[in-house]
């Protein structure tokens, strides 16, 4: 599995393009802008996008969803929960990342447990409510694509409309600390980490 992590707009929201090495089917997660930056690792990799995933539908991490998926032809998909928020430009708090903006409406809407199948990866969807009430993560052996909701040594906001602090750590000890220690973290903002990392020296949810 080859992933590629594309730091993206003011904010540095991390793009994650995720490919199967053998078959070259490919999903990118949260496509927040510069779309050329992201259609030229398609482009150098010859890959085929299954799926445009967004963790959530805060305006940092959706902006180049439409370009990309008018260029791909892939579905976006997204967590019931959060759908209007791609078409909503005051609910997806674009105004903060620059100019407002609206995406068109996803392909397909996600729910807990349910699987995506990446060549021969399968990623399944974990929601975790706290950031945005339709937040998720996406795990697969070995890796946990987090969004916003936890980071390096720390967890996503949970002061914007939409958000729950209790419940953002709550799915944290619950959904993602019962995990395996080794998978990685890979955030919506920031460096990776681990499970086991998180579980000892984050400060906010400490095991």
């Amino acid at each position: 599995m080859n992933i590629h992590i594309l730091p993206i707009g003011a904010y540095q929201a991390n793009c994650y393009i995720i490919a199967d090495e053998q078959t070259l089917e490919a999903m990118i997660i949260d496509p927040g802008g510069q779309p050329k930056k992201i259609i030229e690792v398609l482009e150098k990799n010859h890959y085929h996008v299954k799926y445009i995933v967004v963790t959530h539908g805060h305006g940092d991490h959706i902006g180049a969803c439409d370009a990309i998926r008018d260029l791909t032809k892939a579905p976006l998909l997204v967590h019931a929960e959060d759908a209007h928020m791609l078409t909503d430009e005051k609910a997806n708090l674009s105004g903060f990342v620059g100019q407002s903006f609206a995406a068109k409406a996803a392909d397909k809407t996600l729910v807990d447990g349910e699987q995506l199948s990446v060549g021969k990866q399968i990623f399944t969807v974990i929601h975790t409510p706290g950031h945005t009430a339709g937040g998720i993560c996406l795990y697969t052996e070995g890796h946990v694509f987090t969004g916003d909701t936890l980071f390096l040594e720390s967890i996503g906001r949970s002061d914007f409309p939409g958000g729950d602090e209790g419940a953002l750590i709550d799915n944290i000890k619950n959904k993602l600390f019962t995990l395996p220690e080794q998978t990685v973290v890979y955030p919506g903002h920031g460096g990776k980490t681990t499970i086991a990392r998180e579980k000892i020296h984050n400060p906010i949810v400490g095991w």
